[in-house]
């Protein structure tokens, strides 16, 4: 069984349930994939399928990839990302995979992505510092602060929260359920946001226990 599948961010949304509820959800166009190569043990030395997602022309794909996406004769791709598989016998090179071959409503699972850039921050945007005394003219409200450690070791310690790059990294939210499954159209709405922006390529997968 695929332990997940690739998916396009939509954008959110918001559905009401049974009770009258609303429910803040995130509209994902999961799919359809495609099982583009087999990562076999003896071969590769571990076990996984490479899925295909986003279709690609022809005329934009340069020739090693061209050659291996024409194994398993389904077009080309924008996306190609591994998979851990449990039973890599019951799928075959070239075989469409759904989002509904995988999820169903009421599921846990994890989502991954690229989080937004936000560029050069500070302290207090980057770290939610509560900033510095603003009072007698002092103007460093937003301002790090002392970041040394005396004479002993007289150095910045690794790791210290500063001003730098905010955002454009790889995040992970766990615990989100899904609400709902769309085969026909390949979409899942999954309670709560995910990371990324709108049409941000992401991946989801089934929470291990």
């Amino acid at each position: 069984m695929i332990k997940g599948i690739l998916g396009k961010k939509l954008g959110m949304s918001q559905i009401f349930n049974e009770q009258g509820e609303m429910i803040p959800v995130t509209l994902i166009q999961a799919g359809p994939c495609f099982v583009m190569q087999k990562k076999l043990k003896d071969r590769d030395g571990y076990e996984a399928i490479q899925l295909g997602f986003d279709p690609k022309k022809q005329q934009r794909v340069n020739s090693p990839l061209k050659g291996h996406q024409d194994k398993a004769g389904k077009g080309y791709f924008y996306n190609l990302r591994e998979m851990k598989c449990d039973d890599l016998e019951s799928l075959e090179v070239g075989q469409e995979i759904k989002v509904s071959d995988i999820f169903e409503k009421g599921e846990i699972i994890k989502v991954s992505g690229i989080s937004k850039g936000k560029g050069f921050a500070g302290v207090t945007k980057r770290h939610n510092f509560g900033g510095l005394p603003g009072s007698h003219g002092s103007k460093i409200h937003r301002a790090t602060g002392s970041i040394g450690c005396s004479a002993d070791p007289s150095r910045v310690v690794r790791g210290k929260r500063m001003p730098g790059h905010m955002g454009n990294r790889k995040v992970t939210v766990k615990g989100l359920e899904v609400v709902e499954v769309k085969a026909e159209e390949n979409l899942i709405a999954v309670k709560g946001a995910v990371p990324g922006a709108k049409g941000q390529v992401i991946v989801l997968k089934k929470q291990e226990v």
